[in-house]
């Protein structure tokens, strides 16, 4: 089940509010301008589909959302704990970074977190099976996909170069709580 989990950046082992209800986290997230959604495939995908059998599965959604956000690359990206270099990627993105452009994921199957840093808050988004989530340029956020990952997610960009961090430097990820496998 998705959640939300919404801290004050000075108390991490105790969340302000815990959402459960899709739209109590999408009407929270909307509240701090980043969009939180639902989709469903309009054919059935089989496990070990390829990147162009999971993008035709959800080819209206993504031209529909390329279309409104100037979106100019697609792609897939999917990992599962016998991924030889699971924990590279998984370091790669827990430290908290920005990015020029908004960070789009929809994840296809699987789940991970992504904690957004915004002004004195942070919020902790499960994501999983469905959940589509577009973190604004510029905001401060971090993913962690566990150290066990399961996850297969549609990636847009506004870039040809794909996924750029700017990392903050700052060591705020490591207060907070981390996906539990």
């Amino acid at each position: 089940m998705s959640s939300l989990s919404v801290y004050h950046v000075s108390s991490p082992e105790l969340p302000n509010k815990v959402l459960t209800h899709f739209e109590d986290i999408a009407a929270t997230l909307a509240d701090k301008g980043v969009r939180f959604d639902r989709w469903q495939a309009n054919r059935k995908i089989e496990p070990g589909a390829s990147q162009e059998e999971v993008i035709a599965a959800y080819q209206e959604q993504i031209e529909r959302l390329m279309s409104e956000g100037g979106y100019v690359t697609v792609d897939v990206i999917s990992l599962n704990s016998d991924h030889p270099q699971k924990a590279e990627f998984r370091a790669k993105f827990l430290d908290e970074h920005r990015h020029g452009e908004d960070e789009v994921r929809f994840f296809v199957a699987g789940r991970g977190l992504f904690t957004l840093h915004i002004d004195d808050y942070v919020y902790a988004v499960l994501c999983e099976k469905n959940d589509l989530i577009s973190v604004p340029a510029g905001t401060p956020h971090w993913f962690d996909m566990g150290e066990h990952p399961h996850f297969v997610a549609i990636r847009l960009f506004n870039n040809p170069e794909g996924w750029v961090a700017k990392f903050t430097g700052e060591d705020i990820a490591n207060r907070f709580p981390r996906l539990e496998d």
